[in-house]
């Protein structure tokens, strides 16, 4: 059921994420209005409004932010256990096509990882990650973020990969079932901010009290920026920020969050 569903979600989000459905509406649209039908400018209008409101409004702001600021970083607990850095920072096939860790723009996960290590060196650090490809690879995100973290110094037993998760959801509960966390334990969870909701939701679920700890902010409150990043970074911003909702809505109807919208 699970690899069923796993599947499900890929082939789904191929066709519908939000800039590839709204470009194939509005070609759509013109291809049947060169046809003569009327009638598809109606498409036509709905695929190109999507890129206007992106261009010329804060949309990708308006929907990032609620995510993104609700889970305000506390402040840094006396004692820390342990700290669970999400997959999703590593380019496994840019990583063995050059022989180097290659790293996306969800990299403050990995640097903050190091960070929290040095600032804490009794506590365990985990990384949790295999492949989220409906094919997997040669390597695993967890074989990058060994090399890399081998590299900046962090290795030795303290440091725990998780190799098989290919989701947020499996993330939490084979993280669960790996480390076995008491209660009293104190737990930092390191993934992007817009990220956040649907992570603590699914650790919730599955049995663990998680300090939320975010990382990879893409907005500023206030109106400040707004406009300022390209529109090709706003159109994956927005897109991003669709995902994430509709994760939410898809992983509340299946049980794996605590809640339609987790909070603190």
């Amino acid at each position: 059921m699970e690899d069923l569903l796993f599947a499900a979600s890929k082939l789904f989000w191929l066709f519908a994420r939000p800039n590839t459905f709204m470009l194939f509406l509005a070609c759509l649209g013109v291809v049947l209005m060169a046809a003569g039908r009327r009638w598809g400018r109606w498409p036509a209008f709905l695929g190109l409004s999507w890129y206007a409101a992106v261009l010329l409004t804060p949309l990708s702001t308006w929907l990032t932010l609620p995510l993104e600021d609700r889970f305000p970083r506390p402040p840094p607990p006396a004692r820390v256990d342990g700290v669970i850095v999400l997959g999703g920072a590593v380019e496994q096939q840019l990583t063995l096509a050059r022989g180097i860790p290659a790293l996306n723009g969800a990299a403050e996960r990995m640097t903050e990882a190091v960070a929290l290590a040095r600032r804490f060196p009794e506590a365990r650090i985990v990384f949790t990650g295999g492949s989220a490809g409906l094919a997997p690879g040669e390597m695993t995100e967890a074989d990058v973020a060994r090399q890399l973290f081998a590299a900046l110094g962090l290795e030795g037993p303290r440091v725990v990969f998780e190799a098989e998760s290919r989701n947020t959801w499996e993330n939490a509960t084979l993280s669960h079932a790996l480390l076995r966390p008491r209660p009293g334990e104190v737990w930092l969870l390191v993934t992007s901010a817009s990220h956040m909701p649907r992570s603590v939701g699914c650790f919730r679920r599955a049995g663990w009290e998680i300090t939320p700890w975010p990382v990879n902010y893409s907005t500023q409150p206030g109106g400040r920026g707004w406009f300022d990043p390209p529109f090709s970074f706003r159109l994956g911003q927005a897109e991003w920020a669709v995902r994430e909702y509709v994760g939410l809505l898809a992983y509340w109807l299946l049980g794996r969050s605590s809640a339609l919208f987790p909070a603190p």
